[in-house]
């Protein structure tokens, strides 16, 4: 406020010394002032890199392993200082849109028996989700490895048709050429229980599972992967078209989500990342 009142004034009234107060404009910052400022640019890297997602924990994982050493209280502060804050979460509403009211066969929920798996290609996880364009609906069905949480399949369309699932099941079979044994849980969704869907299951020889009839969070997994793709890229943006919606979310899954993004549950590694460390 100096500029506003003369600094006696000022200093008597905080009853501090006049000569204590031009001493402390003179003196160098703080090593601990230098080392922050130092700090500050690659906090606001980290920011950047992460697509303005990450919180102080993420962002104090990818300074350690660029070699910086801080705690996540320091970060934690600084970020609130610099304004580099991710935006409020809107609440995610797990809902399913496949249709489970039908007389076709069900498998057995055998998610609820499994351990978590320790190698990619023991269980997969599936489920269907939209995202809202000017056009109307686009429909995205994903198929994640529960074991690194790589999405292996995905598939987009305008349709809710048993194609779809189809087209990200074949593009993950594909991709991982499983052997036998590997668990494929879903809801009890129509396209799931679809009589082309179970032969092409049974063809590679894949075993099904299905969630509890109304129960999302059985498929916790694959809830937490949505709730992500919505929070971090589709209540950010406003997709004129189908078109434009696909591409952004292709870019997603393939060069952030798979390849880049640290996930808490893999030790703050991404998905392509892990699978590279245990194989």
């Amino acid at each position: 406020m100096r500029h506003e009142y003369p600094v006696n004034v000022l200093c008597a009234t905080l009853e501090v010394s006049a000569s204590g107060y031009h001493a402390w404009t003179q003196r160098p910052p703080s090593l601990r002032a230098q080392a922050n400022a130092a700090l500050l640019p690659l906090i606001a890297q980290a920011y950047r890199t992460s697509r303005q997602t990450y919180g102080s924990p993420r962002i104090t994982h990818w300074l350690h392993d660029h070699g910086q050493a801080c705690g996540r209280v320091r970060v934690a502060r600084l970020m609130r200082q610099a304004g580099l804050n991710r935006r409020p979460r809107r609440r995610f509403r797990p809902m399913s849109l496949t249709d489970s009211d039908h007389d076709l066969p069900v498998a057995p929920n055998r998610l609820l028996q499994q351990a978590q798996p320790v190698r990619p290609d023991a269980v997969w996880v599936a489920d269907i989700t939209y995202v809202e364009t000017q056009e109307g609906f686009l429909y995205v069905v994903g198929i994640l490895d529960r074991c690194s949480r790589r999405c292996i399949g995905w598939a987009m369309g305008d349709s809710l048709a048993t194609t779809l699932p189809l087209a990200a099941l074949d593009m993950a079979l594909t991709q991982r050429r499983p052997t036998g044994g590997l668990l494929h849980h879903s809801d009890q969704g129509v396209q799931y229980a679809s009589r082309n869907y179970r032969q092409r299951l049974t063809q590679a020889g894949v075993v099904p599972s299905m969630s509890r009839r109304g129960n999302c969070y059985d498929n916790a997994a694959m809830e937490s992967f949505w709730s992500s793709l919505k929070r971090e890229l589709v209540h950010r943006h406003t997709f004129a078209s189908r078109a434009q919606a696909r591409a952004a979310i292709f870019e997603w899954i393939e060069v952030f989500y798979n390849r880049e993004r640290f996930h808490s549950a893999l030790g703050y590694k991404s998905p392509v990342d892990f699978e590279n460390q245990i194989n």
